[in-house]
């Protein structure tokens, strides 16, 4: 599995792992300090000055973090008391936790989670007039204010935390790597901006291309909720994400979607399923290398059919000639545990052996 998360990473995969699973890690993003915030800062204080009719929250830890860098700033009691005469609109039960444990009260929240809903019911009750502040969650919200401006509201738009591209790209660059060839099974995103910085920097080392193929094909692409997913939906990436944007409904989620994506060979009369790290031999993990792998993969597009030498150094994952070829296979039929699932045919290549009634794939 690949992690992009930078906050509350550890977490994460502390789930995925004690589910057997094997983490990488590459923090797709970095925070930046609110109290750096100029953007905040004067947001701030212009609902010091002059409050806001209306606010929408939509996250817990960006209102409480809101709230502690107006306190850096000195202006926490002035925000605070026009805070407490505005309606409070919050999107879900972590800003709703957020904006009771602060000493207000919110005055509606959707059962969805959803800003769409939040954005509906605002244009519902008439906004012509009213001065409204949109708490940001990463990301402009151009949808959703333009909206409320064309219906006659002012908007005031809160950036809570602003997002950068992590100062170490080497982890990010890796979890890249992973997916164009194949040795992570899943991408576990927990915020839009994760996913965009990811896409970024496959842009910039020429792999944009290869990693949407591979987020298309044969890596599932799992987001916490629907806002983190869009960034991908709108690349045509198919997307799952759990109905509760939770840590924990996403974890389940991967570990019920991805075994529906196995793909099972019946080879030599064994079952086996490939996955990113290895190969399940009749459901016994077998760890495999990185070429080894390669070359298993290339062998298992077309069951039973010999596959040529030379075709078999194309699939190489750093290139190579003929011997590490040969090289490769004496070392995936060790990690297999027996020579008679890959067979050699002389003078024409290899193939995997399968059985006279087992020369065809399934899915499961």
């Amino acid at each position: 599995m690949g992690v992009t998360a930078a906050r509350r990473a550890e977490e994460l995969a502390t789930m995925l792992r004690r589910r057997g699973a094997e983490v990488q890690h590459g923090p797709a993003i970095r925070i930046l300090p609110l109290a750096d915030d100029l953007e905040l800062f004067e947001a701030s204080r212009d609902l010091a000055e002059r409050p806001a009719d209306k606010v929408v929250v939509t996250t817990g830890i960006g209102f409480r973090g809101w709230l502690e860098a107006a306190e850096d700033w000195g202006m926490a009691s002035e925000l605070s008391r026009h805070l407490a005469n505005s309606s409070l609109l919050t999107r879900g039960p972590k800003a709703t936790g957020a904006v009771r444990a602060a000493g207000f009260s919110e005055a509606w929240c959707p059962d969805s989670e959803s800003n769409s809903e939040i954005l509906r019911e605002l244009l519902e009750e008439g906004v012509r007039g009213l001065r409204i502040a949109v708490q940001l969650h990463g990301e402009r919200m151009p949808e959703f204010t333009g909206e409320l401006r064309r219906a006659g509201a002012e908007v005031v738009e809160v950036p809570v935390y602003r997002w950068a591209a992590p100062l170490d790209t080497a982890p990010l660059d890796g979890l890249v790597e992973a997916a164009v060839n194949r040795r992570i099974d899943a991408l576990a995103f927990t915020s839009a901006p994760a996913a965009t910085s990811l896409l970024d920097l496959a842009s910039h080392t020429g792999r944009r291309a290869a990693l949407l193929e591979a987020l298309r094909d044969h890596v599932l692409a799992a987001c916490v909720g629907p806002v983190c997913a869009r960034p991908l939906r709108e690349l045509g990436v198919s997307v799952t994400f759990p109905e509760r944007a939770r840590l924990g409904s996403l974890v389940r989620s991967i570990t019920e979607s991805l075994p529906r994506r196995g793909r099972c060979l019946r080879v030599g009369g064994q079952e086996l399923e490939l996955r990113g790290q290895g190969v399940l031999v009749d459901g016994e993990l077998r760890p495999v290398s990185p070429v080894p792998m390669a070359l298993l993969r290339k062998l298992s597009e077309q069951p039973g059919r010999v596959v040529p030498r030379q075709e078999l150094v194309k699939a190489l994952p750093n290139g190579g000639e003929t011997h590490a070829v040969e090289t490769a296979i004496g070392r995936l039929r060790a990690a297999l545990g027996t020579r008679r699932l890959v067979q050699t045919v002389v003078k024409r290549g290899y193939r995997l052996g399968m059985d006279s009634g087992e020369m065809s794939s399934h899915s499961r």
